[in-house]
């Protein structure tokens, strides 16, 4: 676990502006210089030193958020039960192959759809109870992943445009 306000004090040292961070969610907006991608490895670099730990991060654009919103594949299900679809930030570009073989694994009553570095799921019957997780969809799709639930991608997104 790692405090909010140590996490806004540690990008600030790396010169990030206005880091801002939703509740204890590990979620953080900045501004900030360079591609998503480089930002992550800046970061990933410099959380030993100023947090005292080896972390993973999955950044992504306000440009980004906006093409994510409009890309999801279940808007249905994102309206009528947000806190069961969820995005799943991926730190490689996910192969088409990959995503077949994810959705021929799935146990369950789950749908995926993925591309680029984002996967969208649908878990009708919870997250809790899924056997469709993380460790599979890593595993299958060749890189990690970080999910959060539609209503904190809306937060997320809204947060990023705000000045």
């Amino acid at each position: 676990m790692v405090a909010m306000a140590d996490l806004r004090t540690a990008c600030e040292k790396l010169g990030l502006k206005n880091p801002r961070t939703i509740l204890q969610s590990g979620n953080l907006v900045v501004e900030g210089a360079g591609a998503p991608t480089e930002m992550e490895a800046r970061l990933e670099r410099a959380a030993p030193k100023h947090l005292g730990l080896e972390l993973e991060f999955f950044v992504r654009s306000p440009r980004e958020w906006d093409a994510i919103i409009k890309g999801n594949p279940f808007p249905k299900q994102a309206k009528a039960d947000p806190g069961h679809t969820l995005l799943l930030c991926l730190k490689d570009k996910v192969a088409p192959a990959a995503v077949k073989a994810l959705q021929a694994r799935i146990p369950g009553r789950e749908s995926v759809e993925a591309w680029g570095r984002e996967a969208y799921v649908v878990y009708p019957d919870g997250v809790g109870e899924s056997k469709l997780t993380t460790a599979l969809i890593d595993r299958t799709l060749g890189t990690r992943c970080t999910g959060r639930n539609w209503n904190t991608v809306l937060k997320l997104a809204a947060l990023a445009k705000e000045p």
